[in-house]
C-alpha cells in the first residue's frame, strides 16, 4: 500500500510529464525522413527540402506531390537536425535531484514556461541524489548538444569537477536552489538564512524556548544557511544553541522519524522543531502521533519548502515557501543573459529570492495566534 507522500509524488510526476520533454528519445520518433520522401518520388533530397520550404525555384506541381506524400507518411521536420546545421539545438538541459514532491516539479514548470517562450525545448534529467548518476547526466546533456544547463545538485555531490567540461565548452551553466557552499557560480537561490531565521523567530514569538533543528548536509548551501538562520534567531532571543537539539540527516521522512525518536529520548525533550525539509518534519509528526503527543501543544513543528502535503496533514504544517516557480523562471532568464553575452568570460552572478513563512496550525499555540 502506497503512503500518502508516494501518492502525491505519483500525481505530480504525471502532471510534470504532460508538458515537459523528458528524454532525448522523443527527438527521434519521426515517421519518415526527407530521404524517404525523395526516394519514393524519385527526386533529390534538396528538391524535397526546397519544396517543403516553399521555395520559388520549385514548381507548384512538385510541391503538391511532396506535401501530399509528406502528409501520407506522417513526415515531421527534424528541427533538431536543422538547428544543429545552423549551430543551434534549441535544447536546454535541466538536472534535478528528483521530481518527487511539489518543489522541483514547480521549479521545472517555471523553467519550461520561460524556456518555451524563448524557443527552447527542455530536456530533464534526474540525479536521484546520486553524484555518479549526476556525472552521467552531464555527459548525456553534452552529447545532446544542449545550449545551456540548469542544475540543482545531488545531495551526495561534494565537488565541481564534473562540471568543468561544461565550462570548457563555454556552455552557460546556472545552478538553482542547491549549490556547493563557497562555489563562485551563476545561481538562483532563496535566502535560506532568512527562511531559517523567520521560522525559528516565529516559534520563539509563540513562546517556545527549547527549539530543536533537523539539518541536512552542511556542505550544501541550503542546509548550512537554514541552520545559520536558526542559530541567529536563538542568539538574538538570548537562547542557547544546544548541540543535543541538532539532528543532521538526509532530510527524508524516515530521517524525521529517527530524529524525533532521538529528541524524545532526551532527559529534557524540545518543545518545538524547525526542520530544513517538509519531508523530515512530516516524519516527525508521525512519530509524535505514535506517542500520543499533541502538535503544537506539546511540541510545535515548522518545515521548509511548502510541499503540497503540508496543507493536507492534521494539523496542517507551517512551512517556508521557496517561490519555486519564480526560481525556475529566474534560472532561465539568467541562462538567456549568459547566452547573449558577447564575451565568453561571463562573470558569475546570483539572483536571491526572498522566502515567505506560511503559518499554519502546527506552530501556533492556543491563545497566541499570529
Amino acid at each position: 500500500m502506497r503512503t500518502f507522500a508516494q501518492i502525491v509524488a505519483h500525481y505530480l510526476r504525471k502532471q510534470l510529464c504532460s508538458h515537459v520533454l523528458l528524454t532525448p528519445t522523443n527527438l527521434s520518433r519521426n515517421k519518415a525522413s526527407i530521404s524517404d520522401l525523395a526516394r519514393q518520388l524519385g527526386v533529390s533530397v534538396s528538391t524535397v527540402s526546397r519544396a517543403l520550404s516553399d521555395k520559388a525555384s520549385i514548381s507548384d506541381a512538385t510541391k503538391k506531390k511532396v506535401w501530399k506524400l509528406a502528409k501520407e507518411l506522417h513526415y515531421q521536420p527534424n528541427h533538431l537536425a536543422a538547428g544543429l546545421r545552423k549551430g543551434r539545438s534549441n535544447l536546454l538541459g535541466v538536472m534535478v535531484p528528483h521530481i518527487d514532491g511539489h518543489f522541483f516539479t514547480m521549479v521545472v514548470k517555471g523553467i519550461e514556461t520561460v524556456a518555451s517562450k524563448a524557443g527552447f525545448n527542455v530536456m530533464i534529467c534526474q540525479s536521484n541524489e546520486d553524484v555518479a548518476h549526476e556525472r552521467k547526466n552531464i555527459e548525456t546533456l553534452l552529447s545532446a548538444q544542449v545550449e545551456g544547463i540548469l542544475v540543482s545538485l545531488a545531495r551526495t555531490t561534494r565537488d565541481f569537477k564534473h562540471f568543468e567540461k561544461v565550462r570548457k565548452q563555454e556552455i552557460p551553466l546556472v545552478f538553482f536552489d542547491r549549490v556547493l557552499d563557497g562555489l563562485d557560480v551563476s545561481a538562483v537561490v532563496i535566502d535560506d538564512r532568512e527562511g531559517g531565521y523567520q521560522a525559528t523567530k516565529h516559534l520563539i514569538q509563540q513562546g517556545y524556548r527549547r527549539i530543536a533543528h533537523f539539518g541536512g548536509p552542511q556542505y550544501l548551501n541550503i542546509y548550512k544557511h537554514r541552520r545559520q538562520g536558526y542559530i541567529d534567531a536563538l542568539l538574538e532571543a538570548g537562547l542557547p544553541v544546544e548541540e543535543e537539539l541538532v539532528f543532521y540527516c538526509d532530510m527524508t521522512q524516515e530521517d524525521g522519524v529517527r530524529g524525533m525518536q532521538q529528541m524524545l529520548a532526551l532527559r529534557q525533550r524540545p518543545d518545538a522543531v524547525f526542520s530544513s525539509s517538509d519531508f523530515s518534519v512530516v516524519g516527525a509528526l508521525q512519530e509524535l502521533k505514535r506517542h500520543h503527543l499533541r502538535v503544537p501543544t506539546d511540541i510545535a513543528l515548522v518545515g521548509f519548502s511548502n510541499e503540497t502535503f503540508t496543507s493536507l496533514t492534521e494539523p496542517m504544517l507551517t512551512s517556508v515557501d521557496q517561490r519555486c516557480e519564480q526560481m525556475g523562471q529566474s534560472a532561465v532568464r539568467l541562462f538567456l543573459e549568459m547566452r547573449d553575452e558577447t564575451s565568453s568570460a561571463f562573470s558569475p552572478r546570483r539572483v536571491v529570492l526572498q522566502p515567505d513563512l506560511l503559518i499554519r496550525e502546527s506552530s501556533q499555540r492556543p491563545g497566541r495566534r499570529q
